[in-house]
């Protein structure tokens, strides 16, 4: 059983920046493709960026393309989430979800077999 549960969130102000982490227990982070998702208060979660197992594919939304960075840490069992250049809009609760895949990652969070509390983000303008 994985467990995950991330940290790094909260208040910013518009155009600084956040690093989330998200630890993981129960196993190595080889055999999971990672996801990142938010959700604001009246939406929809929505996936703000995935990578596969092995850290090379990585996707993100259109929302965050140019600003975020997904990224992990083998030796600290560690999936990180970047983020720079916040904007209200990014305001949400982040979560970071795992899915056992052999290859590529997808950012629909109904794939993803484990999840984690989330972490509280806000940015005021």
């Amino acid at each position: 059983q994985l467990q995950l549960v991330e940290s790094g969130g909260e208040m910013v102000q518009f155009g600084g920046s956040l690093r989330l982490s998200c630890v993981v227990s129960g196993n190595t982070l080889d055999s999971y493709a990672f996801g990142w998702f938010r959700q604001a208060p009246g939406k929809e979660r929505e996936g703000v960026s995935c990578a596969d197992r092995t850290g090379n594919v990585i996707t993100y939304a259109d929302s965050v393309k140019g600003r975020f960075i997904i990224s992990r840490d083998r030796a600290k069992n560690t999936v990180y989430l970047e983020m720079n250049n916040l904007n209200p809009e990014d305001t949400g609760v982040y979560s970071c979800a795992a899915e056992l895949r052999n290859y590529g990652c997808a950012r629909n969070p109904s794939q993803y077999d484990y999840w984690g509390q989330g972490t509280q983000v806000t940015v005021s303008s």
